[in-house]
C-alpha cells in the first residue's frame, strides 16, 4: 500500500473541501480522481505531498503519517514522488537538459556524468532524446508535458501524482500522455494517481475511479 486514507477531512482555510475521505492506492495501480472543477481533486492531491494539511482519522503516504509529518520532512517524502502539473511549471528560458539537471542537482546527484546518463535515459523513455538541447519555449504543448513526465521519473518514484495532465492538450496528445503514464506504471511498478474531468481515459486505460462531488469522495 502506497497511500491509505481513513476518515480524513480536507480543508481550505475553514472551508471543508472533502469530508470523511477513504482511499487506498496499491503499488502499480492506476487511480483516477474525477469530478468537476472545484470539487476537491487538486486539494486531495496536494495533501499527498504535504502542500495542504489534512485532519481526522488516518493518513499514510509511503509510510509517512501525514497528520504528524513536520514540514522539514516533506523533501524526503517528495523525493519518492513524481509530480506532473497541468501548466507544466518548466523553466522556459532553459534547455531541456538544464531543466532536468536542475532537479537532479537539487536531489543530490553530485556526479555530472551520472546526471547526464540519467537525463538521456528518461528522455529516451518519453521519446524525446533528440530535444535535449532545445529550449522549452521551442517545444509543443504535448512535448512540454512529456518533458514534465521525464522530470517526474528522474528519481524513479514510487508514485506519480498528475493534476489534470491532459487539460491543456488536444485529444491526440492527451492520449499519448496517458499511454506514456500507463507504460511507466506497468514497466516500473509506479502507482499513478491522476485527477481528470475526462471520463474517456478510464475507458481507454482502465484503473480505479473515484468521484469528487458535494464534499465527498466516492469510489465508482
Amino acid at each position: 500500500m502506497v497511500i491509505e486514507y481513513k476518515d480524513i477531512d480536507i480543508f481550505q482555510g475553514e472551508h471543508l473541501v472533502l469530508g470523511n475521505v477513504n482511499l487506498q492506492v496499491e503499488e502499480r495501480e492506476m487511480v483516477y480522481l474525477t469530478g468537476p472543477v472545484g470539487s476537491g481533486k487538486s486539494s486531495l492531491l496536494k495533501t499527498f505531498y504535504g502542500e495542504l494539511e489534512c485532519q481526522g482519522g488516518q493518513a499514510n503516504v509511503l509510510g509517512y503519517d501525514m497528520l504528524r509529518l513536520k514540514s522539514s520532512k516533506h523533501p524526503m517524502l517528495r523525493r519518492q514522488m513524481g509530480i506532473v502539473f497541468q501548466d507544466f511549471q518548466l523553466l522556459p528560458d532553459r534547455t531541456v537538459r538544464e531543466n532536468l539537471d536542475f532537479v537532479l542537482r537539487a536531489t543530490d546527484w553530485k556526479k555530472p556524468a551520472k546526471r547526464e546518463e540519467r537525463i538521456k535515459e528518461v528522455l529516451q523513455m518519453v521519446r524525446l532524446a533528440d530535444k535535449v538541447d532545445d529550449y522549452v519555449f521551442q517545444l509543443s504543448g504535448g512535448e512540454q508535458q512529456r518533458i514534465c513526465i521525464a522530470r517526474a521519473i528522474l528519481n524513479t518514484p514510487r508514485i506519480i501524482l498528475a493534476d489534470e495532465p491532459t487539460g491543456n492538450l488536444d485529444s491526440e496528445n492527451g492520449e499519448m500522455i496517458l499511454a506514456l503514464l500507463d507504460e511507466i506504471r506497468r514497466q516500473q511498478g509506479t502507482a499513478i494517481v491522476m485527477s481528470t474531468h475526462n471520463m474517456t481515459w478510464p475507458e481507454c486505460f482502465p484503473g480505479t475511479v473515484y468521484s469528487c462531488g458535494d464534499g465527498r469522495l466516492t469510489k465508482i
